[in-house]
């Protein structure tokens, strides 16, 4: 399941693309097919890159792919890169766990080059709202949501870098049900409407029907549970 749409997110043969908090790998494999490019990915967790490594193998086997994404186990406080290192960087449902905001936006500020492009998604404000109403460990607990972002401030702070956007859209709006449920029935998540909902995900996910696509795509600038906000970092003057 991939927030970013790399139909908007231009990648290049030959980018070197950067996922900031990749996770267990889900967009490196995305920019992976976009394009022929270096995919790295940093994150915290070491849990989580030792899962995505064994992920991204085994859907590199499946495809007969001779690429594989770089993994590091690293701080997007202090990055281990060079200036100007990276065409792209994607940071994708990260931001709201960082402590730090200011410190994270500087590096990856740092290590795009000029006339690079930048993807960044968030939860959407209101319903990421209804679930911290909902539960409150939904939150709280280890590696939680820090804050709720108002996108426009957010942007705000983005193009204080020089950084200029270039579109924005919502995405998963059938997850947000699903949130709301599993808030509701935290302490019991085996709960039979969490189950049935996630199954239904699931199907969504593997058969792609035109009904649950179509309503996803109607709900998802008002209702999508994330919000992906895309920039090109500006060619320094000349």
């Amino acid at each position: 399941m991939q927030t970013v749409d790399f139909n908007y997110f231009h990648l290049r043969d030959g980018d070197r693309v950067l996922d900031l908090g990749c996770g267990e790998g889900r967009h490196l494999i995305g920019a992976l097919l976009a394009a022929d490019v270096t995919a790295i990915g940093v994150d915290l967790s070491r849990e989580d890159l030792l899962t995505g490594a064994k992920k991204t193998d085994d859907w590199a086997l499946s495809v007969n792919e001779p690429r594989r994404p770089a993994l590091a186990q690293a701080s997007g406080y202090a990055l281990p890169f060079a200036d100007a290192a990276f065409d792209a960087v994607i940071c994708s449902e990260v931001l709201e766990h960082i402590p730090q905001l200011s410190k994270i936006l500087n590096e990856i500020n740092r290590v795009l080059r000029p006339g690079g492009h930048l993807v960044v998604s968030v939860p959407r404000r209101w319903p990421e709202r209804i679930c911290w109403w909902l539960s409150s460990d939904y939150h709280l607990q280890l590696g939680g949501h820090l804050r709720i972002f108002r996108i426009e401030k957010l942007k705000a702070m983005l193009q204080a870098f020089p950084l200029v956007f270039y579109h924005k859209h919502g995405a998963h709006a059938l997850h947000v049900p699903y949130w709301w449920l599993r808030c509701l029935f935290w302490r019991n998540p085996e709960s039979w409407w969490v189950k049935t909902y996630h199954r239904l995900l699931v199907w969504d996910l593997m058969k792609s029907p035109w009904l649950t696509r179509t309503i996803d795509r109607l709900c998802n600038p008002w209702m999508g549970k994330s919000v992906v906000l895309y920039y090109r970092k500006q060619e320094k003057a000349k």
